[in-house]
């Protein structure tokens, strides 16, 4: 059934009631159970990922973006009229109109906070809507802009805990591990590695603390990850393996987070065999999560294929394969979407420094220059200093363009 092969699907009074309401979620639900479609083909129309489908049917992503409503509509073939007035920010990722609570939901959280009233559902759902907004908010502007009202958020969140009952008291602890996962990945961000170890030491406790497998699992990814950035391939990889084994109930992309964490680990001590066997077994299992991403859990909204071809391409770069390298970080530069700002600079950073190393140092150059001004805005240190290696990788070229890009980052400030 094509967008525009039935008017009267608009007709339905739950999609009309949504389209109104600008709840994208419902008109995306709505729409899929009126249709019979798959989130992969509902992408496709949209120009969304399945990832990005499911994240905002589930309301772990909330559309602020007037494109992004303009392209659902235009996707769904819905009529002129019927959609909500989209609401317009200066910084359009932190517009978190649709995350507001209504007054009624602010008062009890509030007094909850203040008088130690009972935690409800409703305030829960909403810090989860508001945690699933800063995530995205955070792929477009960075980490910097966020670290005080993250820290603040969180320790909203631990002051709940003494409001809590039963159910909604482990609900508490998932949630604060949850923040102190994001802490720890924005601290790493900033380069405060003493900070984000400890950060992810406290998520792991509570995600035991709260039966979580996915946050337990994933903090040790995590960690991994930091071992990896730190050049520490045996520990990146005794970490990665922790993750697997100690977690066995974890999601099939938690799984395959830390099946890809460990490859990049043998990658980095340059052991090919161990690594290609890994990337292929977390290629498998992520390929897997894909076709069952409502099983997932939040955080990870956007680890998915594109996510997965951009690892392989830098395991690839520490197996000096640059052919491979420069063919998978291109591929996966022309899916990820626009919005992940920083993430866009570092992969482009990173492919520049494979193409730099393939001897290709006209693209190299034009790519780097290119994204020197999100790695100056967003990307520091990580992005920043990636350019710094490309630098260095033309000029034991002998090429010119090695002095260009140096006095380009020279010019935008410094180390």
């Amino acid at each position: 059934m094509g967008a525009g092969d039935s008017p009267d699907v608009w007709s339905h009074p739950r999609l009309a009631a949504a389209a109104r309401a600008g709840d994208w979620g419902a008109v995306l639900r709505t729409y899929r159970a009126l249709t019979g479609l798959s989130q992969t083909r509902i992408g496709a129309r949209t120009g969304l990922a399945q990832s990005d489908v499911s994240a905002i049917e589930r309301g772990r992503r909330v559309v602020t973006s007037a494109e992004v409503q303009q392209r659902i509509a235009a996707g769904l073939g819905m009529p002129d009229g019927r959609s909500a007035p989209a609401r317009s920010s200066p910084v359009a990722a932190l517009d978190l109109a649709g995350t507001a609570p209504d007054p009624d939901l602010l008062e009890r959280i509030t007094g909850t906070v203040r008088d130690g009233k009972r935690v409800d559902t409703e305030t829960l759902e909403w810090l989860e809507r508001l945690l699933a907004e800063h995530r995205r908010a955070e792929d477009t502007i960075g980490s910097r802009p966020l670290m005080a009202v993250m820290s603040q958020q969180l320790s909203t969140v631990v002051g709940l805990h003494a409001g809590a009952r039963g159910k909604l008291a482990r609900r508490v602890v998932r949630l604060a591990a949850e923040h102190a996962q994001f802490m720890a990945w924005m601290t790493h961000d900033q380069g405060n590695s003493a900070a984000a170890l400890a950060w992810y030491d406290r998520a792991h406790e509570w995600a035991l603390e709260a039966g979580d497998a996915d946050m337990a699992a994933t903090t040790l990814s995590m960690k991994a990850h930091m071992a990896w950035s730190k050049e520490q391939p045996a520990r990146c990889v005794r970490l990665a393996e922790a993750a697997r084994w100690s977690a066995p109930g974890a999601s099939l992309g938690v799984q395959g987070m830390a099946a890809q964490m460990a490859a990049r680990g043998h990658a980095l001590g340059g052991e090919r065999s161990a690594a290609h066997r890994l990337l292929d077994e977390a290629e498998d299992l992520i390929s897997r999560a894909a076709q069952r991403s409502a099983d997932e859990p939040p955080w990870m909204y956007f680890y998915d294929e594109t996510w997965f071809t951009l690892q392989r391409g830098m395991a690839d770069m520490h197996l000096r394969d640059w052919a491979g390298a420069t063919e998978r970080l291109t591929a996966g530069l022309a899916a990820l979407p626009e919005d992940y700002r920083r993430d866009r600079a570092w992969y482009r950073s990173c492919l520049a420094t494979s193409l730099a190393r393939r001897g290709e140092a006209v693209p190299a150059l034009d790519l780097a220059l290119a994204t020197v001004p999100d790695a100056d805005a967003v990307g520091r240190p990580h992005s920043w200093n990636e350019l710094h290696t490309t630098a260095a990788a033309l000029l034991r070229l002998g090429a010119r363009q090695g002095r260009t890009l140096a006095a380009a980052l020279r010019e935008y400030g410094g180390p």
